[in-house]
């Protein structure tokens, strides 16, 4: 049965840093650029963080997201996600303050606080190209993602307002369960957009099972139709999370936000190209890829 995949791409971040990889786009230019390429590639949503152009440390700066915001909308018709998530020590309001400047379509929004853990990956490197950089990974052994339930009640009523759809992004099943509190309080409304997030030291293992579990849960909570879900596995297990959410019925989320690597020791050298990777995959399965105007569709969007 021919059915239409969502393919999402988070462009940059604010996980991976400019050491880990040259081909990770810093400035605004090279942000759009790259959620642009992206597009034709294939992908009918990009997601976007902003980024210092100097040293490439993310930031809540709105003239920055602006400039990628903007050149995005001047050259392409994707869905432009803009992150409400941030990055490691921003305060939830300067996370949220991006919807109310540039009113997207559609924004992230984290369903809880946890552990989210990047000290692990320190020991790889033996210099940095940045001083921030060791730091901000190291301060994660001893601090939360705080997405407090006022936080939550803060962003929902700031998206509503400014008619933007939220993006779910579920880092755990017991995430699912502060989803389904915020639509009992009247906060949320469905359908659902999910976005499974897996594979973060702090939430739940990007394993076949786990995603099983999550879909089912959520079915369990909102009721199947009620909702539409996307999943992507952080690292290695990018893709055979999303396979495996396009065959459960779900869609995908690519990019160098989540994955650096196109293969086992190979170094993506674009966003697009990982999308391309995605798009191959989807086809090899009789499944269409979605336009953007087909995603929004999907997602009961307004185009912009």
């Amino acid at each position: 049965m021919s059915r239409q995949v969502i393919i999402s791409c988070a462009v940059s971040g604010g996980i991976h840093t400019p050491t880990m990889s040259p081909y990770l786009p810093v400035t605004p230019e090279e942000i759009a650029q790259q959620a642009i390429d992206a597009a034709k590639a294939g992908a009918a949503a990009v997601h976007v963080h902003a980024r210092d152009p100097e040293t490439g440390k993310p930031s809540p700066d709105l003239k920055l997201f602006r400039r990628i915001y903007d050149r995005i909308r001047a050259e392409s018709d994707v869905i432009v996600c803009v992150t409400t998530g941030g990055g490691l020590g921003m305060s939830v309001d300067q996370r949220v303050a991006v919807v109310p400047e540039l009113k997207p379509e559609l924004a992230s929004f984290n369903m809880g606080s946890l552990n989210f853990a990047l000290f692990p990956v320190v020991g790889k490197y033996k210099e940095w190209k940045y001083d921030w950089e060791k730091p901000y990974l190291e301060s994660t052994r001893a601090a939360i993602f705080p997405n407090t339930f006022a936080d939550m009640e803060k962003v929902c009523r700031t998206m509503t307002a400014e008619g933007t759809k939220p993006e779910l992004e579920i880092y755990d099943t017991g995430q699912l369960n502060n989803a389904a509190y915020l639509v009992q309080a009247g906060l949320l409304k469905p359908p659902l957009y999910l976005q499974f997030v897996m594979g973060i030291l702090g939430g739940i293992p990007a394993t076949i099972e786990n995603l099983v579990h999550l879909k089912r849960t959520a079915d369990v909570l909102f009721g199947p139709d009620k909702y539409e879900f996307s999943a992507f596995g952080a690292g290695r297990l990018e893709y055979p999370i999303c396979t495996t959410s396009v065959l459960l019925g779900g869609h995908c989320r690519v990019g160098l936000e989540d994955n650096l690597y196109l293969g086992k020791g190979a170094l993506a050298k674009s966003n697009a190209e990982m999308v391309e990777k995605m798009v191959r995959i989807v086809e090899e399965y009789s499944l269409d890829v979605a336009t953007p105007d087909q995603a929004r569709s999907i997602l009961g969007l307004a185009k912009p």
